[in-house]
């Protein structure tokens, strides 16, 4: 099945992208099994700096940003300036700014000013998302997909730093007024486990046109 043959509104690049444990990946990861599309996810596992910001952020959160910046450049330079043009869309588990707003809550002074030149010389030479989704949940329900998950370096999360980064979002979004941003209140539905949420969630994304600028959904099941 291809998503232009039930849903009336088309989108070349879709990305998922939410605070850390929202279910981005999950979701991006579902739609692109269901629609055959391209799917490009974040490569944090592999970074070697991650589990040593958790435990020493002072002294490991510069190389930390640097080579996260390094990367995610890196995989969407290749993967969107030369796209496979056999799938229907693309859809990604982040986007290049993730990068701003994660070191925004890590970096400060003279290492953070450094980062956000490099920063915007690389986000100006990247394709913009055609729709940019944001999966909006709260910080104890966050919590408790990140415990669920048992990833031994997340562990030192807490409800605190899930509120800055999701301040950072939303500072973002208010300065990018030429992007279609869609925020997804997802905090009355289970997208991951119920089928039917999942449903209404694609219906939700997919089956309304979004003007450019910010807009707000509030899916829900009624069940």
């Amino acid at each position: 099945m291809e998503l232009h043959k039930k849903y009336p509104y088309n989108y070349r690049l879709v990305v998922i992208e939410g605070n850390i444990g929202a279910g981005k990946t999950s979701l991006a990861s579902r739609i692109s099994a269901d629609y055959s599309s391209h799917l490009i996810l974040e490569r944090f596992a592999d970074n070697p700096f991650l589990p040593k910001f958790y435990q020493d952020p002072d002294r490991f959160a510069f190389p930390l940003e640097m080579s996260f910046l390094a990367d995610r450049y890196t995989q969407l330079k290749k993967e969107l300036i030369d796209p496979d043009i056999f799938t229907p869309f693309i859809i990604a588990d982040y986007y290049f700014m993730k990068s701003l707003i994660f070191a925004g809550n890590t970096l400060t002074g003279d290492e953070y000013n450094l980062y956000s030149q490099l920063f915007h010389l690389m986000y100006a030479s990247l394709p913009k998302p055609d729709l940019y989704i944001y999966l909006h949940q709260d910080p104890d329900n966050l919590l408790i997909n990140i415990w669920n998950r048992g990833r031994e370096y997340e562990s030192a999360i807490t409800a605190d730093y899930l509120k800055r980064i999701q301040a950072g979002y939303f500072d973002f979004f208010r300065q990018e007024p030429s992007m279609r941003i869609l925020v997804v209140d997802t905090r009355e539905i289970d997208f991951v486990n119920k089928v039917e949420d999942y449903h209404t969630l694609l219906d939700t994304i997919f089956g309304h046109e979004y003007p450019v600028g910010l807009s707000r959904a509030f899916p829900h099941t009624g069940k």
